[in-house]
């Protein structure tokens, strides 16, 4: 076989995690998902470790995982999240790496990736070298193997970068066609331009770097990188076939590979059902013999580079200027926003690069007291970063530390190494590449900006935050309201930076809803109770207590004393101090028990003031997800009462409405709204409750009379999740037909609702049990009477849930 296709996925998201609590909060503008990393997962990551293979008749035939006979990169702080928050899709990726290993002669199909997404060329030499190792480190740790490519974030390249990727023992790397600059065949002296993105991509070249090192560099094929990603050729998976196919040379009788590479999320998320296609295309291409599917360690190895080439610095695939998009208004823009400027982007990358200039030198210095070499101890910090335990913590400083260290020398060392952290991912891609300084992504490379100032004040003593905010003040919003970046600092970053006084108050405040117990974890933060006290006076509680607490990520501790009043509603006053001792905290906490129990609320208010000073919050203090329960449990009799209302107004008023209607007469729009509000809600509690096919079907049927619009994004998602429970309940006990039958009848309801069915989990439990659970079934037939009706049901159940029965059950 002559003819080679590698297919490269590049599956990045920017870290979403608030800088202060290492854990990405609820996203409103991800709904009904919690956050962004969880969409995109439902819609591209899970999906393509389980995508669909269709016949003629769009029936499923088979399950595969897409990331075994792809290329794939993956960015590490996107693994880091899916390993805590989707472990199944994480460990079905690091599968797929081994299971790819057997097929393509012991090369995996996962390329390491520099580690945030920093635009490389504008990295300085240090952050160039440490991005470079962070991303080697993690991918061991993960994938148990070396690296042998790595994926440039935006395919931002230049020597530089390039040689330090050769001299850390990285093999080869992708680019952009209109990178190239020159190529010749090795051993030739005369130079063939290819300028203009002319160069052969079925070739893999050498790239000679000053150093004497050598690289190889994969070109990827742009005209069908681009029809996928942007041509919508993804809407077919026969057309993407053929594209593919019609890639290669039929003049050229020596050996070829056709490759291109995209954004990963182009499989399910920017296009629905692109994993679906992709699945299509490599399963007829390899069924149909028409190419070896490899991957591009496995073809280098057999096809060592015949040519040289030299590339154009400072260029990227997602820039026609260069790396101007990550410094300057260069023109490139995600299009949303024709009439927007992005003049921002330059002041932006001048106030971080003259922030991150201040920090360096700080850190060098004052890391210099605890650390033989900070430097390379901040290069060696991705091991802590990945495995945080007290043994690997003493193995790391017992190699980089001076002199054995005492609790508040450790805590220091980790504050510096900490705050390096932070002005690394203060510089992630994505912060320049949309349309202006208010959008979540710039927001929260300020975010990072913003916990390294604080980290810097104190283990520094350096106040560089006026500076920062006045450089700020140049880049202005295309959004009036947000005014420039200093005002989006001061409304987005400042108040959410926190210090153990506000964990504690969110732990004072959450304890009125949450019962903790005695040791918690607040995100990254351990908490341990020393004392609590609560008392309540009809709608009033009052809270006393003190406790220990701990970062996870610094080692800094502190008690803590606090006292929180609710007097109902969202009227909340808390107030934190530093435990000072007992004896004062006896004092603080009988004053204001006895002032409460005496009803003298406006006299709790006083002593906390008197006891806490400034240090006061309340629950917009309350870290965001927590908040929201608040809220929405403090909202639930409101909720209630508006149910009531809107009910009565809805049944009361019906008939009357419908003669209404019978005659011509406008009906008001308070009816429509009441009728909206309860058949939507009704048809919730069904899908995630009774599933009564009859009471849905008397739903549907109003709905459609009053000619009102469901909330489709809501009923979807709580549709998937009763499906999803309901099939897990059937799997976890499959010999129970009862079980089967009303799964099967859920589903047959379910095919009724007018709503987008999301059927992927369901389908996989299905055609796990149709590989595991079946055979055993199908075997006891005709004998056992119970086996030949689960087996019927069992048929029928897979019927309805789309699959080529014959095909799925064939091997059992």
């Amino acid at each position: 076989m002559k003819r080679f296709l590698c297919i490269h996925g590049h599956f990045y998201q920017p870290p979403r995690e608030n800088p202060w609590l290492e854990e990405v909060e609820i996203q409103d503008s991800a709904y009904p998902y919690h956050d962004w990393n969880q969409r995109i997962t439902a819609e591209c990551y899970s999906n393509n470790t389980a995508s669909r293979i269709l016949d003629e008749e769009m029936r499923i035939t088979d399950i595969v995982s897409n990331y075994a006979k792809i290329s794939f990169d993956m960015g590490p702080t996107l693994l880091q999240w899916l390993q805590k928050n989707s472990p199944a899709t994480y460990n079905a990726i690091i599968e797929a790496d081994k299971l790819s290993l057997k097929w393509r002669s012991g090369h995996g199909a996962a390329m390491a990736q520099a580690y945030n997404h920093m635009i490389m060329p504008l990295a300085s030499e240090r952050d160039k070298k440490t991005q470079i190792l962070w991303g080697i480190g993690d991918f061991k740790h993960r994938f148990g193997r070396d690296p042998e490519g790595m994926w440039l974030p935006e395919t931002a390249v230049d020597l530089a970068t390039l040689d330090i990727l050769a001299s850390l023992g990285i093999s080869f790397t992708v680019l952009a066609p209109h990178q190239a600059h020159r190529i010749r065949k090795k051993g030739a002296r005369e130079w063939e331009d290819v300028s203009g993105a002319k160069i052969d991509p079925k070739v893999p070249y050498t790239c000679n770097l000053p150093s004497g090192r050598k690289i190889t560099l994969f070109v990827y094929d742009g005209p069908i990188s681009r029809a996928v990603a942007f041509e919508g050729l993804l809407d077919s998976g026969e057309q993407f076939a053929q594209r593919l196919l019609g890639g290669f040379s039929d003049e050229n009788g020596g050996t070829q590979l056709m490759h291109m590479a995209t954004d990963g999320e182009s499989y399910g998320h920017h296009h629905r059902f692109g994993d679906m296609a992709l699945s299509y295309t490599l399963d007829y291409i390899e069924s149909n013999g028409l190419a070896r599917i490899t991957n591009y360690g496995e073809f280098l190895e057999a096809n060592p580079p015949k040519h040289e080439v030299e590339i154009y610095e400072n260029t990227s695939w997602s820039c026609s200027h260069g790396v101007e998009r990550w410094r300057s208004d260069c023109g490139c823009s995600s299009g949303a926003n024709p009439k927007w400027q992005q003049q921002w982007r330059a002041p932006l990358r001048e106030a971080l690069d003259a922030l991150s200039d201040e920090l360096a030198s700080g850190y060098e210095q004052a890391a210099l007291k605890y650390l033989k070499d900070p430097w390379a101890a901040r290069d060696d910090y991705i091991g802590v970063i990945l495995d945080r335990s007290d043994e690997n913590l003493t193995g790391f400083f017992h190699k980089h530390a001076r002199r054995e260290f005492n609790l508040t020398q450790k805590v220091s060392t980790l504050k510096l190494l900490e705050l390096q952290r932070h002005a690394m991912l203060m510089y992630t891609s994505c912060g320049w590449f949309f349309d202006d300084i208010s959008g979540i992504e710039t927001v929260q490379v300020l975010q990072y900006a913003g916990r390294a100032i604080q980290l810097a004040k104190e283990v520094l003593g350096s106040k560089l935050e006026p500076g920062f905010t006045a450089s700020l003040k140049a880049a202005q919003s295309n959004v009036p309201e947000y005014g420039n970046g200093s005002q989006i600092y001061e409304q987005f970053v400042k108040p959410y930076a926190l210090d153990l006084r506000k964990v504690a108050a969110h732990y004072a405040i959450s304890s009125l809803f949450e019962d903790y117990s005695d040791e918690t974890h607040i995100y990254c933060y351990r908490v341990k109770r020393q004392d609590y006290r609560r008392v309540q006076a009809g709608k009033s509680e009052l809270v006393t207590g003190r406790s220990l607490i701990t970062s996870e990520i610094t080692g800094e501790s502190g008690k803590l004393s606090f006292s929180v009043i609710h007097l109902g509603n969202h009227d909340f006053n808390c107030g934190v101090r530093r435990f000072v001792g007992n004896k004062a905290y006896q004092e603080m906490t009988g004053e204001i028990k006895s002032a409460f129990e005496s009803g003298a609320f406006a006299d709790v208010v006083r002593l906390l003031d008197t006891h806490f000073g400034t240090y006061s919050y309340s629950l917009k203090d309350l870290f965001r997800d927590e908040q929201r329960m608040v809220l929405e449990t403090l909202l639930k009799d409101t909720m209630e009462s508006f149910e009531a209302s809107y009910r009565r107004m809805y049944e009361d008023n019906r008939i009357l409405m419908g003669f209404l209607k019978e005659t011509g007469i406008p009906i008001p729009r308070s009816f429509y709204t009441a009728a909206e509000f309860i058949l939507n809600l009704d048809l919730k509690r069904q899908i995630q409750a009774e599933f009564d096919s009859d009471t849905i079907g008397d739903i549907l049927r109003d709905a459609k009379h009053w000619k009102v619009s469901l909330n489709k994004a809501d009923l979807e998602f709580s549709l998937k999740n009763s499906l999803d429970e309901r099939m897990q309940k059937f799997s976890e006990n499959p010999s129970d037909i009862e079980t089967l039958e009303e799964v099967g009848k859920t589903i047959e309801t379910a095919l009724t609702l007018p709503l987008r069915h999301n059927f992927w989990m369901v389908q996989n439990l299905y055609y796990s049990m149709a590989k595991t659970v079946y055979p055993d079934f199908a075997q006891r037939v005709p004998k056992d009477r119970d086996a030949s009706l689960w087996v019927e049901r069992f048929k029928s159940l897979g019927e309805k849930l789309n699959f080529n029965i014959e095909s799925v059950l064939s091997e059992g």
